[in-house]
């Protein structure tokens, strides 16, 4: 009798203590998270943290005397193109206009480093059969999930107080710092919710990347969209958003107005949005099948189609939804500097602060002296122009995962060289950025011109959008050359690279940064298209990609390939 019990006794023992094993099987699966994005989230987190003391520092240098900052928030008022890039005001204090300016901004970076961590460790791990085989032992289905939700809370905390520690190395206010922190991280949160469960609904990582990084820029324009039909209030220097506005966490999060009202509430709404798309994320995932999106792919052709006999065939179709999503953006863009631009133009051509609105057009979009509808286009296409890098940047991401599959290597076993395979993902960039840049043309001057502009600004909307195309391909020859040299750079340092480069040259303008630094930024040398035309900087970036990308050529014959 003895003898038949006692093998049953380890057994007994082992299911008596299920929750240490689990315990232990959640911390191992929440280290493996955070040591497999320690460099990436060391890069996100010190270039927000970066961008935050900086900006601040430079906004105080600027902006010291309490004149030029009453003026300043006046402005932005009166001219709806700087509601749309920056965010809320809410008075002419230091603190509060460091606020308006550099907010809106943090929390579109938040939102795409939550987005990326979310899709990272749930739809791509089911994309590369990781996580089946993380499924097959005790950790089962829920727990890399839940692993992955605290990591995203690890990280959000990281993020809030390196937010609120850039405010106050500059001497801002400590409570209103935080708070600023905490909302940037609230508004991470919520776009991390997103991304999860678009991490459920869609069937690739690709997919999923993607639409979620449209709901942030989405959120970003609406949040713009309402901010610049708001109504002044008070002394003149605070603006009560319209309906959109809180239709976005971005939103939200200006509600909280640090440095002012230091309402803690709108936090609470962006950590409850994030509760409720989480506990959607595990409702779905305890219904489908491992591996298969919501949206299941559309079953493909029994034969291939001639297009897909070449290479540069296969690398068009595997970027193709992607592409057609940017150049969607690119002609909504369009769209709005075109409506816009007139309705601007018509609004403001007696206003006696036009000088001033002026200058910070020019500030924007990099133009010189010339009609305020051909400025306000300009200014527009910066950000038309911040798709196409975009696009740019996600066609060389599409290489480095490409290869990180398995799938790169295959394809070079035949008879395709390394250097056909490298550029015929490059050709694509180059086609991806034409198309966003040619979408937001057409769109911008049509919608002008229904508006009741004269028709030659369509000619004006084709120049903004050629100004921009050797930014976009400075991008992809220098992200190229960086797959070539350290592949696993290429995803961290192709996304903090674009936003970066993107406030620092657009943006640095309007809070007078250093000249040195704003060139740093291939979007402070837009070639001038508005007055006195220079295409000198554009010159050097199309001279910059050339020899990026012929370096990229002879150095991709000489590395082995990383897979995994």
């Amino acid at each position: 009798m003895s003898t038949a019990t006692a093998p049953l006794q380890p057994t007994r023992a082992r299911e008596a203590s299920p929750r240490p094993g689990r315990f232990s099987t959640l911390r191992a699966l929440l280290r493996q998270r955070l040591r497999r994005d320690r460099w990436q989230l060391v890069i996100w987190l010190l270039s927000i943290g970066a961008l935050a003391a900086f900006s601040a520092a430079s906004i105080q240098q600027t902006y010291a005397s309490a004149a030029a900052r009453l003026q300043l928030m006046r402005l932005a008022i009166a001219d709806p193109t700087i509601l749309v890039l920056r965010g809320l005001p809410q008075g002419s204090t230091l603190a509060a206009l460091t606020f308006f300016e550099i907010f809106t901004f943090l929390a579109l970076l938040a939102g795409l480093m939550n987005t990326f961590l979310a899709v990272r460790h749930s739809r791509a791990e089911e994309e590369s059969g990781r996580a089946e085989l993380v499924a097959a032992t005790p950790a089962a289905r829920l727990l890399p999930t839940v692993a992955t939700v605290g990591h995203a809370v690890v990280a959000n905390i990281l993020l809030a107080v390196v937010t609120g520690l850039g405010f106050m190395a500059v001497g801002l206010p400590v409570a209103g710092s935080l708070l600023a922190g905490a909302v940037t991280a609230g508004a991470g949160l919520a776009f991390f919710g997103v991304g999860l469960l678009l991490a459920q609904v869609m069937s690739t990582s690709r997919g999923a990347n993607g639409s979620a990084a449209a709901v942030v820029v989405a959120a970003y324009l609406v949040r713009g969209i309402g901010d610049a039909t708001g109504t002044p209030i008070g002394d003149g220097t605070h603006l009560r958003p319209a309906w959109p506005s809180w239709l976005s966490p971005i939103g939200w999060g200006q509600q909280a107005a640090p440095y002012t009202a230091d309402n803690g509430w709108p936090l609470l709404l962006q950590i409850g949005l994030a509760a409720v798309l989480v506990a959607g994320v595990f409702a779905l995932q305890a219904v489908r099948d491992s591996g298969a999106g919501l949206i299941a792919e559309r079953p493909g052709r029994a034969a291939a189609s001639p297009a897909l006999s070449g290479m540069l065939g296969l690398a068009w179709r595997l970027q193709r939804p992607v592409v057609i999503g940017w150049a969607i953006g690119g002609a909504l863009g369009g769209l709005l500097a075109g409506a816009l631009g007139s309705a601007i133009n018509s609004s403001l051509a007696d206003n006696p602060s036009l000088a001033g609105i002026r200058e910070a057009l020019r500030r924007i979009g990099a133009g010189g002296a010339g009609p305020l509808i051909e400025l306000f286009i300009s200014a527009i296409f910066s950000i038309v122009g911040v798709l196409a890098a975009a696009c740019a940047v996600q066609a060389v991401i599409r290489l480095r995962q490409e290869e990180q599959s398995g799938t790169a290597e295959t394809l070079l076993a035949g008879p395709v060289s390394r250097i056909r395979w490298l550029f015929s993902f490059v050709t694509v960039g180059v086609s991806a950025v034409l198309l966003v840049l040619i979408a937001a043309a057409i769109a911008s001057g049509l919608s002008a011109m229904a508006a009741g502009e004269d028709p030659s600004v369509i000619g004006t909307s084709i120049a903004a959008a050629a100004a921009q195309l050797p930014v976009a391909l400075v991008y992809l020859g220098v992200l190229t050359l960086l797959f070539v040299v350290l592949p696993s750079w290429t995803v961290p340092v192709g996304w903090a690279a674009l936003g970066l480069g993107a406030f620092v040259g657009i943006f640095g303008g309007l809070i007078q940064l250093p000249e040195w630094l704003r060139h740093v930024s291939p979007f402070a040398d837009v070639p001038v298209v508005v007055g006195n035309v220079d295409w000198t900087g554009g010159y050097w970036m199309f001279g910059i990609t050339i020899a990026a990308l012929a370096g990229a050529a002879v150095l991709i014959r000489r590395r082995d390939f990383a897979i995994g």
